[in-house]
């Protein structure tokens, strides 16, 4: 049996999972680690300028691929600066590894230089965490890690191993488990096949049904099954701000994106529907509104790998408890064509319905010659990509405009912090991404305040030769915090206004990167042709946009899915 140090059983523990490249920032605890990592040549590590943009870039990779995204970091803030991040995997359900270094196991709890306790400042926000005692387990612990981090709901875990566990001068057998159990969790992945065939009918029955599927249908062959799903049904389709892609954004059966800034038809179709199969989605609060005039007439069948998300917060009247993929595969094969003619006349009165409530163009906006509207950005940016972008977002207002006017038409292109809504998200998550698809156009559509949350990865992307395209919508405001206070504080702008906006094209300059800047309407499209022609360098556009536009539609504030503001003088 081979003979290991702690920090080599680290490092082949990596190896034997199947990592290829991890995101990481060194320090003194992990310096062992390090030293064996500088000795071995299959797995790459990124060297990022904070650690949370470690964290980031391996959430953009995970969310883009659906594999397991993984960090090292050192003890102290090192570990508490990946906070942020972790809680921003964890909020979205995103798998990740996260190993960070600790003080001697002697020194724990005796405020020794840079000690931390990651375990206790990290649990709120992990799926699981480990710190190990002992080496030998060293091995044991990360196949579980990995494990845990990628079945039943996906989410970080976090390895915390003190700095004399990694001892190079100690060795000890080395074996990695091949596989592994754990009497304690076992998520089931089947689902209920009596449940299954109760939802079947109910859904075939239905008069006004509507599929809504979120980010835990993103994976595996889920988002085809739901497409063949609603082909056999005839059903609209919509889609949270975390599944946008799973059904194709230009298919006339989807109804766009529901929710706080969601189109009118998904919003409305959402409210007066009689059936709602809900696939991977938590009905967060963005998604229903007020709980109490939530959708009062439907009936609730919702699929969920993780048993506490369903009836959390709505109630569901057929709860299916098992992998997405799974139920549906054996609802497709339970369906039987001459049912779904029983109902038919009725789901064409649906349609028509739903049509005229599309015929109001909810989407629609003013264009002006003087000032750029950032939806006239998003919908250029998506006419120079052709529709084919990985685009990833930060936090803001511009985020909004993107998943609106920016269709999906594949999963895992839209790469956004839903739950935590992490500003500084946008920039190293694309990193993630564009450093495992080099050939691929990845876009980072980010605002002139959460693109400074991370702006010092402009010097990694120089490092690694990442060519992404960074969109800069330039309102020299908190566009998302103003608005709000547009809307429910008067007007009152508390420091959500700054004249102190940096010179984004001399900063992209400085960084050894190309900028280029754009006021004016007629010059878009020109700048837009250029930057993507760039293929081989990373390019950051300051686009000034219009400083009083909203984000619109918008729900009422405690009122049902149906009422919504069109505009700043309308509303339904």
């Amino acid at each position: 049996m081979e003979m290991l140090s702690g920090a080599e059983m680290v490092i082949r523990s990596l190896q034997d999972q199947g990592v290829e490249r991890i995101y990481g920032y060194p320090g003194g605890s992990v310096l062992d680690i390090y030293d064996a990592l500088f000795q071995q040549s299959s797995i790459e590590h990124v060297l990022v300028r904070h650690e949370q943009a470690a964290v980031h870039m391996a959430d953009g990779y995970s969310r883009a691929t659906g594999e397991v995204g993984t960090v090292l970091v050192t003890s102290g803030p090192g570990a508490t600066n990946c906070i942020t991040g972790i809680a921003t995997a964890y909020m979205d359900s995103i798998p990740m590894v996260l190993i960070s270094g600790q003080v001697p196991t002697t020194m724990i709890g005796e405020d020794a230089f840079q000690e931390t306790d990651m375990i206790g400042v990290s649990r709120p926000v992990v799926k699981h965490s480990f710190l190990c005692k002992n080496v030998e387990d060293l091995p044991t612990i990360i196949k579980k890690a990995y494990y845990i981090a990628s079945t039943g709901r996906p989410g970080p875990v976090v390895v915390d191993i003190p700095k004399d566990i990694m001892n190079p001068a100690l060795k000890f057998p080395y074996e990695y488990p091949t596989s592994v159990s754990l009497r304690s969790y076992n998520p089931t992945q089947q689902g209920h096949k009596k449940q299954i065939r109760k939802a079947l009918k109910t859904l075939i029955e239905a008069k006004r049904p509507i599929i809504y599927a979120g980010g835990g249908a993103v994976w595996n062959d889920t988002p085809a099954l739901i497409k063949q799903l609603a082909t056999h049904i005839g059903c609209p389709v919509t889609n949270t701000l975390m599944g946008l892609g799973v059904f194709p954004g230009t298919d006339e059966q989807f109804v766009g994106m529901l929710g706080m800034h969601g189109t009118l038809e998904a919003n409305k179709s959402m409210h007066f529907s009689d059936v709602i199969f809900a696939i991977g989605v938590r009905f967060d609060d963005r998604t229903t509104n007020n709980l109490e005039k939530y959708c009062p007439n439907s009936t609730i069948i919702h699929i969920d790998i993780d048993p506490t998300s369903i009836s959390k917060t709505v109630n569901a009247d057929i709860p299916i408890v098992g992998y997405a993929h799974n139920v549906l595969t054996a609802m497709l094969e339970m369906i039987d064509d001459e049912d779904l003619q029983n109902n038919k006349a009725d789901i064409e009165t649906w349609w028509k319905q739903i049509n005229e409530w599309r015929d109001k163009k909810c989407l629609g906006y003013e264009i002006s010659e003087e000032s750029l509207k950032p939806q006239q950005v998003v919908e250029a940016m998506y006419k120079a990509t052709n529709g084919d972008a990985y685009v990833c977002s930060d936090v803001g207002q511009h985020q909004m405009f993107a998943a609106l006017y920016y269709p999906f038409d594949k999963p895992g292109r839209w790469i956004n912090s839903g739950g935590l809504g992490t500003m500084g998200f946008g920039l190293p998550a694309a990193m993630g991404v564009q450093m495992e698809f080099p050939d691929s156009t990845v876009v980072c559509i980010t605002g002139d305040g959460s693109i400074q949350m991370n702006i010092q990865e402009l010097s990694t992307c120089l490092q690694y030769d990442l060519p992404i395209k960074i969109i800069i919508l330039n309102n020299h405001a908190l566009g998302m915090v103003k608005q709000w206070q547009d809307m429910v504080y008067k007007g009152r702008h508390s420091h959500s206004y700054w004249d102190s906006v940096p010179n984004f094209v001399k900063l992209a300059q400085a960084y050894g990167h190309v900028g280029i800047k754009v006021d004016k309407p007629a010059e878009l499209e020109g700048a837009l042709e250029r930057c993507f022609s760039l293929k081989d360098k990373l390019v950051v556009m300051d686009i000034g946009v219009d400083e009083l536009e909203h984000v619109y539609p918008m729900l009422v504030k405690y009122g049902a899915m149906n009422e919504m503001y069109l505009s700043k003088t309308e509303r339904t």
